[in-house]
């Protein structure tokens, strides 16, 4: 990527505002027909302002801080020993953020320049493998886990036009699965692997699509107990008669084989107008959960080694929503919880509020969302160049609903 990436990333994403009430709002010119249902309901608690961050809304009991600045960072991968390889997509860098003197502060060391639109990450078999925007590459790991040697090619796939960055996550069967983008907002791909999600053995042979239909797949995590592969959806802009509301955002349980209706459909199997091809539609899979449409949902985590978080939450999902871009009433930039019953996400709402202004600017846009070694949450904002950490208030047990003992953490 050139040196004007990260002013294309600052700039396709302009700022605005957000509230979870928003969903009920209709187009400013009054004559949009109401929004389709999504699974959005208000916290179970009200979110307070957080003790270090008052700009920042959390649940009760939390705090955040922010704990590294630097340029950008888009996607997080947390470490066994506290610290946390992180791309920094716009500059083309691989970042090792670590708080070396122990005094709460991350200090940020380059550790791979010159990369090619670095997004996603993984580390499987003594690698650590980064998704470039046109190729995985990965890196044979010394004694202290850093990257070291030169960086070797392990699969290729198709680039150019939108939607350029790429996710990864190791499948349970050992699988390299990895999400392309579509080239377009909508348009029927010439290439089989944009708008899909590739699986690649761990070499990076016997590429197939696994599953399409996906505009733009970017957030990606492997539930802890089915095993499926979990992605968030980008739906496509400018769709009549209520660009503010139509389609919702999704989050879909990939299948393989699986073909999740992009072009020619949206939400629950609606034809796109373009196309209009209902049949086509009908044998399609729906999402498995509708959220405010242009939220811009990327990096989600599930919560099951979360243990600063209450128990009854770590079958949860926590999803960042980048925010829209294209909408006049502003949505997103926040921090969701997806609730989850019977492996299966059945509502969301939020759970870290207000990078967002009341007159519309933002001042931060979560990018990603991960479990940090000892249990507490890490967000990365990659417009206000930052890294955040929510922990509980000290003296405040949330994880158990009550005020005491801290639960032993795991060794």
């Amino acid at each position: 990527m050139n040196v004007t990436g990260q002013q294309i990333l600052r700039a396709f994403f302009a700022p605005c505002a957000a509230s979870w009430c928003v969903v009920t709002a209709a187009c400013s010119n009054g004559s949009a027909a109401p929004p389709p249902h999504v699974d959005e309901v208000p916290p179970a608690e009200s979110l307070v302002s957080a003790p270090s961050t008052p700009q920042l809304r959390v649940p009760p009991g939390y705090d955040i801080v922010k704990i590294a600045s630097l340029r950008g960072p888009r996607v997080i991968l947390p470490r066994d020993d506290g610290s946390l390889f992180v791309t920094q997509t716009g500059d083309d860098l691989l970042a090792l953020v670590a708080d070396r003197d122990g005094d709460g502060q991350y200090e940020v060391t380059t550790l791979r320049r010159n990369l090619d639109s670095p997004h996603g990450m993984a580390l499987h078999g003594g690698f650590l493998y980064i998704a470039n925007t046109g190729a995985v590459v990965r890196s044979v790991l010394d004694s202290a886990g850093l990257p070291t040697g030169a960086l070797e090619t392990v699969a290729r796939y198709s680039h150019g036009g939108g939607h350029f960055t790429r996710s990864i996550v190791f499948g349970d069967d050992g699988g390299m699965y990895v999400s392309i983008g579509s080239s377009c907002n909508l348009c029927i791909e010439t290439s089989p692997d944009r708008a899909a999600v590739m699986r690649f053995d761990a070499d990076g042979r016997n590429g197939r699509v696994f599953a399409r239909g996906l505009r733009n797949a970017v957030g990606m995590a492997v539930h802890p107990v089915t095993r499926a592969i979990w992605v968030s959806q980008h739906e496509r802009d400018n769709l009549k008669p209520d660009h503010e509301n139509l389609p919702p955002e999704e989050i879909n349980i990939l299948q393989d084989g699986g073909d999740y209706g992009w072009p020619y459909c949206h939400s629950d199997r609606v034809p796109n107008p373009e196309y209009n091809d209902q049949a086509r539609c009908d044998r399609t899979i729906p999402p498995a959960l509708k959220m405010q449409a242009h939220s811009a949902p990327l990096g989600m985590t599930f919560l099951a080694t979360a243990t600063q978080l209450p128990k009854d939450w770590r079958g949860d999902l926590l999803l960042s929503f980048h925010g829209s871009w294209n909408r006049d009433t502003p949505t997103g930039a926040k921090v969701v919880r997806i609730r989850v019953q019977n492996n299966r996400p059945v509502s969301y709402e939020d759970f870290v509020v207000g990078w967002q202004r009341a007159n519309g600017s933002r001042w931060g846009r979560p990018a990603d969302v991960a479990v940090a070694h000892d249990g507490s949450v890490l967000i990365a904002d990659d417009f206000g160049d930052a890294i955040w950490r929510l922990s509980r208030v000290s003296g405040g047990d949330r994880r158990e609903g009550r005020t005491g003992r801290p639960e032993q953490q795991p060794r």
